[in-house]
């Protein structure tokens, strides 16, 4: 009998035994920690400040990069514990997607090698927690037409524009600012402490259904100051943006596995044990039904992501597949959390159930890291050689 979604087909038997060690740590930590207290949180849209400080006990910051003090761990491990994080809760699994895929990520990418002294040790240690700003108002899909600017003045930059949907920015102590620069290239910007930053203003955005726990901001920057030695070495070009990005759909890609897994674990369970006409409602034949379509959407999203992971690991993962992987996993991801619902009835509209929220998680990582058609069209480039996005 099938108990956690890592058992399907035997997913686990892949795992080597220092893996296995690893992946237990932090689905401990999910199951003991955040699933028991997080639902607060998404119902006040607060931060789950405690849950996500408390990661700092497990190896995972940084996921693969092996700067002095990050985790280093390999693709496939990277992914799980994106996995194992959204199994959990979604916020949860964005807020450290933000910090150590795309902040940390950034600068292990695209910093000086004094740039990475500088920044990188505190983070992997969480003291200092890093943001990204890329997306705008006028700019989601079409991020290469930035209107943000960086204007060269002296020994600094001043930036000027706006962000919006920016997770992590209104606690964060570092916070990475893409502008278009005088030259028409592409600038990265770390500003440091930006709660005291003279024309810095971060407003977090209220109203949302999905992703409650996590802070995500509107940013204006009017002559924002950011001195020469924080741009990002390495950081010209939209290629070298889109170099991060990649890694990060990479996460996302396997944070929708786990989203579906949550969702598939939850009903499994609750249909086993809720009685209806005398016997568990896992003894139905249409539910049943439901059960197994889940557990296939479920398994061959793992299967996928594991061979995903090879690629990276082999060093031959290209943007595409990424992409696709991306696509498909959160195209199969919504339709699990859809199943989960159902099969909880009214139950499934209550967050103490759990699968309410996963559900609602299901809906941003469709759309966040790139929407799905956006990423169906980047697969599509590289499947045809055909550029379909504008």
């Amino acid at each position: 009998m099938i108990t956690t979604a890592l058992e399907l087909f035997r997913f686990d038997s892949l795992l080597t035994a220092s893996q296995r060690r690893l992946y237990d740590q932090v689905r401990r930590y999910v199951d003991e920690v955040v699933v028991p207290n997080i639902n607060p949180y998404w119902e006040r849209a607060e931060l789950p400040r405690e849950l996500f400080m408390g990661l700092k006990t497990l190896p995972i910051i940084g996921g693969t990069l092996s700067e002095p003090g990050c985790a280093g761990l390999d693709p496939l491990m990277a992914g799980l514990v994106q996995y194992e994080l959204a199994r959990g809760d979604g916020s949860l699994s964005t807020l450290f997607i933000v910090h150590s895929s795309l902040a940390m990520g950034t600068i292990g990418l695209l910093a000086s090698a004094e740039q990475k002294a500088r920044w990188l040790p505190a983070m992997a240690r969480y003291e200092k927690i890093g943001a990204f700003g890329l997306t705008e108002p006028e700019r989601g899909s079409d991020a290469a037409d930035l209107q943000s600017t960086a204007h060269r003045d002296g020994d600094t930059y001043l930036l000027n524009g706006a962000k919006r949907w920016i997770g992590n920015a209104s606690f964060a102590d570092l916070l990475i600012i893409w502008a278009r620069t005088d030259d028409g290239g592409f600038g990265g910007f770390v500003i440091e402490d930006p709660a005291q930053v003279e024309g810095l203003t971060i407003e977090d955005i209220s109203g949302k259904i999905a992703m409650r726990a996590v802070p995500n901001a509107h940013i204006t920057l009017t002559n924002v100051r950011v001195p020469a030695e924080n741009r990002l070495a390495q950081a010209e070009t939209f290629k070298d943006i889109v170099q991060v990005l990649t890694a990060s759909r990479y996460a996302v890609a396997w944070a929708a596995v786990g989203t579906a897994a949550g969702c598939f674990e939850h009903a499994l369970r609750h249909t086993k044990e809720r009685l209806q006409f005398g016997r568990p409602l896992a003894g139905f034949q249409l539910v049943q039904q439901k059960l197994v379509e889940m557990a296939a959407e479920v398994s061959q999203m793992q299967f996928f992501s594991y061979h995903l992971a090879q690629l990276m690991a082999a060093g031959q993962l290209t943007i595409g597949m990424v992409a696709l992987a991306k696509y498909s996993n959160s195209t199969r991801a919504r339709r699990v959390a859809q199943l989960a619902r159902e099969l909880l009835g009214g139950n499934g509209a209550l967050i103490d159930y759990h699968v309410a929220r996963l559900f609602t998680d299901a809906e941003a990582v469709y759309t966040y890291e790139g929407t799905a058609d956006i990423n169906l069209l980047i697969a599509g480039r590289e499947l045809t050689g055909l550029n379909a996005v504008t």
